[in-house]
């Protein structure tokens, strides 16, 4: 660098370069001086002390905490009239401690035409898979038949068996439509593409009940995320087994988790609500009393809060199989998102989506 650095007044930095062997690129940042980045201005006044932080780590280390996320502590704690800190303190003060860590790699996939589907309130879009549960000795399976509503993450309806088959589903899918008395028309069944959710039964069940049928594209998981999504949060509880013993195990042990995901888990796609205060139409006097935990701790440490006052997760106002992306209006160059204005409203693919039986069943409720 120095024997550059000698010659460039009488060569030029370029030959210099190139005599040498070095880029000038390299040569050009050296030259330039060193910016010192300015040191973080420290906020003491809102900071935690030392008694806070632990305090707070103290409850996140809790045994009924122990396994949840921040977001879930958060709700419960809010819930329970109690605010400690923001999700986002909760976050840093465990990385602190180095007791945050992603548990999976996230695959990507390729954008293809996908269905699109929404859901603006309960019973319009309804989810469906089957799931595999370790047998009590190897290649020995019961499968789990899962239906939940896309709006409220709420399930449905469940049935566990020793196969796969589209009797078998047919039969709790026609108790649950009567159970919450679905009208004819209004429901849209959405699941991939397994032998029995393209059986002609089924085909024929849905179109007798007047339910509107969607697939997923083949071999695309993220067709279908919501079932898929609560098959994760199911077979990551701590609580899970690696196998069960006999069906009547299985059938136990799902009928907890379910009572508890449905009236317990705080989901973050609900804006950290339960699926059932969605599904029963809750979400307003929830989302009132959380105001008020918020605004009793706004008026204690004011100066903790430096934008603008706290309020809760913002409450959930639709759902989306696959929401469409910017779309540029007819006869205008001004980009508009589908959300916009036109909420209750899906595109035409999602609306004429995969008729059964006769003419096309337009799915006018979503």
């Amino acid at each position: 660098m120095s024997a550059v650095l000698q010659m460039a007044p009488s060569v030029g930095t370029k030959a210099a370069c190139a005599n040498l062997g070095l880029s000038r690129a390299t040569v050009y940042r050296r030259r330039r001086p060193k910016v010192v980045a300015p040191s973080r201005r420290q906020s003491p006044h809102r900071r935690l002390n030392q008694t806070e932080r632990e305090a707070i780590l103290q409850v996140l280390h809790e045994p009924r905490f122990v396994d949840q996320t921040p977001q879930e502590i958060y709700a419960t704690l809010l819930d329970e009239g109690i605010f400690l800190c923001s999700i986002r303190t909760m976050y840093r003060l465990l990385a602190n401690n180095n007791e945050v860590k992603e548990r999976r790699n996230i695959t990507r996939h390729h954008n293809y035409a996908k269905p699109e589907l929404l859901a603006t309130e309960p019973n319009q879009v309804w989810s469906w898979d089957i799931t595999k549960l370790l047998g009590p000795v190897k290649w020995t399976y019961f499968y789990l038949y899962v239906i939940m509503d896309i709006f409220s993450r709420r399930v449905v309806g469940w049935r566990i068996a020793d196969c796969e088959s589209a009797e078998l589903f047919t039969a709790l899918f026609e108790v649950t439509v009567e159970k919450y008395n679905i009208p004819e028309g209004q429901l849209t069944l959405h699941s991939d593409r397994g032998a029995p959710m393209t059986a002609i039964s089924t085909a024929q069940l849905l179109a007798n009940l007047g339910v509107t049928r969607s697939l997923s594209r083949p071999y695309t998981s993220n067709d279908n995320p919501f079932s898929e999504a609560q098959f994760k949060t199911m077979k990551y509880q701590p609580e899970f087994p690696d196998r069960f013993g006999c069906i009547e195990d299985a059938e136990q042990f799902c009928r907890e988790y379910f009572q508890w995901y449905n009236s317990e888990h705080h989901h973050s796609g609900l804006g950290l609500m339960t699926p059932n205060q969605v599904h029963y139409g809750q979400v307003d006097m929830v989302y009132a009393a959380r105001q008020a935990v918020l605004n009793q701790a706004y008026q204690n440490h004011p100066e903790r809060f430096v934008n603008q006052p706290p309020s809760p997760p913002d409450k959930p106002v639709a759902a989306w199989i696959n929401p469409p992306k910017f779309q540029k209006t007819a006869n205008t160059d001004q980009e508009r998102h589908p959300n916009d204005h036109h909420l209750g409203k899906i595109s035409r693919r999602a609306r004429e989506v995969e008729p059964l039986g006769g003419t096309p069943v337009p799915n006018q409720q979503i």
